[in-house]
């Protein structure tokens, strides 16, 4: 089971944009479409996705939250044809961030938001051996810009079989913002492959619930344990959801939830969401004996 899956919400266009996705990369498909009803969005369809092997999830709950830049999702690309296709179908509806074209860093990359808001960056990668397909990007801006390596130190810190591998500092003037310090680090959570960078542009992009991580957990110990370290915004906590001190958004979860959620009676999925609403951290014997409850 993947450890950290990213998590998208969307008003009511989850499923559509799923199959979208999956369109653009081999090894994708749809898991599974669940509608969780009565939820405090009403009821809501939960899209579980693969794309290129990477498990995703996204949810139709509602207009509250609006994607922008601060999260984007950079996908390595293995010829120059891979990321012109891309390209094509993610900027159709689209708007262009950063022009496609060479750039110093690399030779055929472009930074796009899609027609439903989620931000994209393609990059060719020459030696062809990326490890991973997709690579979430944190984009440190607005109070948190120049927090970065704080960020990194604590995250690797916190989650196991984790690493900062490359630290990139701008070269003096080279930033606008003024508190702009690193344009790009590599790091890795749970083995899973990550990047941030501070915005060097003086833009306010914020973290917000629109992307958010869910961290799969074996048992409550380990929910107490990311639970305590990553909520610092008590009015952010609601059914497992934390948003962490740079304001990047966590949900805390069981790691049976998912597949509870597509094998439970609908009886069953009834009493545990009717619980769970009123939780903010997740107890999971609360919920088992809202689930075993007669």
């Amino acid at each position: 089971m993947q450890k950290i899956v990213p998590h998208l919400w969307y008003d009511k266009e989850a499923k559509e944009a799923a199959n979208f996705y999956v369109s653009l990369f081999e090894d994708s498909k749809i898991v599974s479409v669940n509608v969780l009803e009565n939820t405090p969005s009403g009821d809501a369809e939960f899209v579980t996705f693969q794309l290129a092997g990477q498990e995703f999830k996204a949810i139709s709950a509602g207009p509250y939250f609006q994607f922008n830049p601060s999260i984007s999702l950079m996908v390595a690309c293995e010829s120059e044809d891979e990321v012109t296709v891309k390209w094509n179908a993610l900027i159709e509806g689209g708007t262009e961030l950063m022009p496609l074209g060479e750039y110093p860093f690399n030779q055929r990359y472009g930074w796009v938001q899609d027609r439903y808001g989620l931000s994209w960056q393609l990059m060719l990668i020459e030696n062809h051996q990326s490890a991973q397909k997709i690579t979430p990007n944190l984009l440190f801006s607005g109070e948190s810009c120049g927090k970065t390596e704080e960020a990194l130190k604590f995250y690797t810190n916190l989650f196991a079989d984790s690493a900062i591998e490359l630290i990139s500092k701008y070269s003096p003037g080279e930033a606008k913002a003024p508190n702009a310090k690193i344009n790009y680090a590599a790091f890795k959570l749970e083995g899973m492959n990550f990047s941030a960078m501070d915005n060097g542009m003086d833009v306010d992009y914020n973290f917000n619930e629109a992307f958010s991580f869910i961290i799969n957990c074996k048992d409550q110990d380990e929910i107490d344990t990311f639970w305590d370290q990553l909520s610092a915004v008590p009015e952010a906590e609601q059914c497992g959801w934390v948003k962490d001190k740079f304001g990047v958004s966590w949900q805390i979860v069981p790691d049976y939830m998912d597949a509870f959620m597509r094998t439970g009676s609908k009886e069953e999925i009834q009493k545990v969401q009717q619980q769970l609403f009123k939780m903010k951290k997740i107890e999971i014997a609360t919920l088992e004996k809202a689930r075993l409850k007669g």
